[in-house]
């Protein structure tokens, strides 16, 4: 036990550990014109290992395409450094006044690598669109997908039930609780085009809703990592109930209100079936009253975006209005609204929707690292001054 101790405690160990760390933001920056910023964050910093390949996008060389990489990820690292900071508190240092500036220091940043892996684990990003005059009370994330069976015979609300693309990807069967409906993803197809078939072609394994209508069928693309593009996520998925096949649809994220909605029908009963991007409900409607965009006088270039908005809520005392533009987002209900796009010749503004129960702790962190360095270079300084003082040099006229 006391050899582990000091092994974890060891400043070797911190040398070797910032080392790696060092590697793997630069093999990591090296993929990230590749993979984008999105999944090479996923790959290399929140994982326990990673293996960096020699990109076959790099013609010279071509010898080294055999070249693999293993390297620590970033959830090893962080875990790793966190026990070797507190082991090495354990075993070094003693508490007293002249190490207080210390122990805040090191106090906030175990605090910051903390708040780190909160943040991978907790937080949520998705983007609202909100017209003027209108109002929204979901967001949607634009990096995830989710097939969605409506029944919209509700007089009041609907009734949704969703299966998420990863679920979905299983090719399993799954059984919608409270009815008597089983989906069973045929073929899935993380990014794709939509295409019309031609006379003798090949047919779709649809036979019911668009594909049927209008004899479209999915055509295979590679997956883009671009931060700019977003992925065509499709599939051809089978429909039962109660043993019976009641058919095969072709459902995708492009399909949206152009096109009317594919229904689902069971003895009284009528569904929608869709696959869009995956929505987070709120219990307030979102209203945007005006949203702005100035330019220079003269110029195109833009110097400021802002949006009016109106926070309807269940409970009438919650109700808030506020204007949200760059650097000044709206925190409301644990969730950050940030200005972030328009569209619509001006006329939709989009907010970036951030739910991260853990911001506050990276501002205390910093705020500790802060003050434990004033401390500590205060007491030093001070205890220079009284040394100077009381030097038979310094009292010298």
């Amino acid at each position: 036990m006391p050899s582990l101790i000091k092994f974890f405690s060891s400043l070797k160990l911190t040398v070797w550990l910032l080392t790696a760390s060092m590697l793997l933001v630069f093999f990591g920056t090296l993929d990230q014109v590749h993979f984008g910023i999105w999944q090479t964050q996923k790959l290399y910093f929140e994982s326990f290992f990673v293996v960096w390949s020699y990109p076959e996008q790099w013609g010279f060389y071509q010898q080294l395409f055999w070249l693999r990489l293993p390297l620590p990820g970033g959830y090893l690292l962080g875990g790793l450094l966190l026990i070797n900071l507190v082991a090495a508190h354990l075993t070094r240092f003693q508490l007293s006044f002249k190490k207080c500036g210390l122990f805040l220091i090191h106090f906030g940043l175990i605090l910051l690598i903390f708040s780190e892996l909160l943040t991978d684990l907790l937080a949520h990003e998705s983007q609202m669109a909100v017209s003027e005059g209108q109002r929204s009370n979901y967001s949607e994330n634009f990096r995830a997908n989710e097939l969605v069976l409506i029944n919209r015979q509700a007089d009041t609300q609907d009734t949704v039930h969703a299966i998420s693309s990863q679920a979905l990807s299983t090719l399993d069967a799954v059984a919608i609780p409270g009815t008597q409906l089983t989906i069973r993803c045929v073929q899935y197809f993380p990014n794709s085009s939509l295409i019309q078939t031609k006379e003798g072609g090949s047919a779709s394994p649809a036979n019911k809703g668009l594909a049927a209508r209008m004899r479209v069928h999915i055509q295979p693309k590679a997956i883009s990592y671009s931060d700019d593009e977003v992925n065509t996520v499709s599939a051809y998925v089978e429909v039962s109930a109660a043993g019976t096949v009641l058919g095969t649809w072709l459902v995708s994220n492009v399909i949206g209100d152009r096109f009317p909605p594919q229904m689902v029908y069971w003895q009284d009963q009528e569904w929608e079936l869709a696959l869009r991007f995956q929505r987070s409900y709120y219990p307030f409607e979102f209203e945007l009253i005006d949203f702005k965009h100035d330019k220079y006088p003269g110029t195109e270039i833009p110097f400021n975006f802002s949006s009016e908005v109106q926070v309807h809520h269940q409970k009438p005392n919650l109700n808030q209005r506020a204007l949200i533009y760059m650097n000044h987002p709206l925190r409301y209900a644990g969730l950050t609204f940030y200005q972030a796009s328009f569209a619509d010749e001006d006329t939709t503004s989009i907010f970036q929707v951030v739910r991260n129960p853990g911001w506050l702790l990276p501002y205390i962190s910093v705020l500790l690292m802060g003050l434990g360095m004033c401390l500590q270079f205060g007491l030093h300084f001070y205890k220079f001054l009284r040394k100077r003082r009381g030097s038979p040099s310094a009292a010298r006229p």
